[in-house]
């Protein structure tokens, strides 16, 4: 999700800065055994619906700068913060929540849209205060001075032509990087389910019904063919599906990334309801070194529901009729 909201969490710097008066961490729960379930050819089983949502945000704001973790008294506060602040704009359409999703000004989004979990993610046992766990200030890595050149003028702030507009918009590729990769968590619709076979994996996104196939064992396809979500070949490492996806096509634009966009995913069943999943973003012509991602994906009852988008269907008319009077009134000047 943006960082809009936890950004104002300064309000809750005292509550993260000292323990709360006379609590007391509970103890350490008994080990349980458990057994990683198997699909018939002896693979960790993956299967199922699952969803990322979480209030984590992507980047460690600045109000909880070298806390990598908070500890479960602490994430209770943050997570009744989070959860006021959502009934603070219950039934309103205008709030800085909603303006994450693009809802300020257009009356487009209120609270009924809004499914962005409501605690922070769980590694190890411990609550997360960023999604990025390297490097370790949580932050996104600067961009290299070729990045930012080619990124001065990006797809997506020109209006042109319906061409120009970003994938999202024009509903051919979930916002956010939903669909992946990296499969991050956004305002809603974060659900996905996995069918395994020994030759396929395929990962069915809920939000703008993109269907991700990972070829196992396979080889990636010539350079010059290019897709929306990459081509994504996976291997087993012991019980962890490592898959690793290049080839993304000139419009993606994963936070400025390049074609030579290379992203490594890691996928680990940890117990019933858990899978593990770390990535590894590198693209050495955009960002000035690389940079990890972790967080869980939690069993959800499901089931995936059909996601209908049309607002960039109906609305590039609009849009770009908008950029054209924007044009002529300047030409007047």
């Amino acid at each position: 999700m943006s960082c809009r909201l936890l950004a104002s969490l300064g309000a809750l710097v005292f509550l993260i800065a000292a323990p709360l008066p006379g609590q007391k961490q509970p103890a350490a729960a008994k080990a349980k055994t458990w057994t990683v379930p198997r699909t018939p050819d002896g693979h960790p089983d993956l299967q199922g619906i699952w969803t990322n949502a979480t209030i984590t945000p992507l980047e460690r704001p600045a109000a909880l700068a070298g806390k990598a973790t908070v500890s479960d008294a602490e994430a209770l506060a943050v997570e009744k913060f989070a959860a006021d602040e959502l009934a603070k704009v219950d039934g309103q359409s205008e709030s800085p929540l909603l303006a994450a999703a693009g809802s300020n000004g257009t009356g487009a989004y209120n609270v009924l849209f809004i499914d962005r979990g409501s605690e922070l993610a769980r590694v190890d046992g411990a609550k997360r205060t960023s999604l990025i766990v390297d490097p370790p200030d949580g932050k996104i890595p600067p961009q290299t001075a070729e990045a930012k050149a080619r990124n001065a003028r990006t797809l997506g702030s020109r209006f042109d032509s319906v061409k120009d507009r970003p994938l999202a918009e024009r509903c051919l590729l979930g916002f956010g990087s939903t669909s992946g990769p990296p499969m991050l968590p956004v305002l809603y619709n974060n659900n996905y389910q996995i069918v395994q076979t020994p030759d396929s994996v395929m990962i069915l996104v809920e939000m703008v019904h993109d269907a991700r196939i990972i070829r196992m064992n396979g080889t990636h396809l010539p350079s010059n063919v290019r897709q929306f979500l990459g081509d994504s070949i996976g291997h087993w490492e012991g019980d962890t599906l490592v898959v690793d996806t290049t080839n993304f096509a000139d419009q993606v634009r994963f936070h400025g990334s390049s074609e030579n966009l290379h992203v490594i995913e890691r996928f680990t069943r940890v117990d019933d309801s858990t899978i593990l999943y770390r990535v590894t973003i590198d693209d050495p012509t955009t960002f000035t070194r690389q940079w990890a991602l972790e967080y869980p994906f939690v069993a959800a009852p499901g089931p995936i529901f059909e996601y209908a988008c049309h607002e960039g269907n109906y609305s590039l008319t609009d849009i770009l009729g908008g950029a054209r009077r924007l044009d002529a009134d300047a030409g007047k000047k």
